[in-house]
């Protein structure tokens, strides 16, 4: 299923530089944001946000080497300032496919994103995103959605 979704802006934390998903550097740095982003109370300190939903943002990819950009955090209004010691991040409008992550986390990211990669998908590898909401609350029976953008 395809859907159209309009720009919108996020705040929230940046991972230094880029991740690879070469001998699972990317589960250690993107673990490694997620501690930071809980430990440093970064939902908290989000002015005006849009909802409770946290996203988990995966761009500026190089596919030959498998790297990409990573950042965690929350929607606001794409007028909002950002407040310092954060980042913001712009998601432009784009087509997307939609799964939907379900069962024990954090095993039931990784098989979805197994099955986005082994796809057929046509991926334009923009900004694909994760929305973390009230669903994933319990990480023993979890459902999480995943954003992949991609051509018509």
């Amino acid at each position: 299923m395809r859907e159209k979704k309009k720009k919108f802006k996020l705040v929230g934390l940046q991972l230094q530089g880029k991740t690879t998903n070469e001998h699972q550097q990317s589960q250690k740095d993107c673990g490694y944001l997620w501690q930071k982003f809980e430990v440093h109370k970064i939902f908290d300190r989000i002015p005006e946000k849009i909802s409770n939903e946290i996203y988990a943002v995966y761009f500026n990819y190089e596919k030959e080497k498998y790297s990409f950009s990573y950042f965690i955090g929350c929607k606001v209004d794409i007028t909002s300032k950002t407040p310092q010691n954060l980042q913001e991040l712009i998601i432009p409008e784009q087509k997307y496919s939609k799964y939907t992550a379900k069962g024990v986390m954090t095993g039931c990211i990784t098989e979805t994103w197994k099955e986005i990669w082994n796809s057929d998908l046509n991926r334009t590898y923009g900004f694909d995103y994760e929305v973390y909401d009230e669903r994933s609350q319990d990480w023993s029976d979890a459902e999480v959605d995943v954003y992949i953008s991609v051509t018509d």
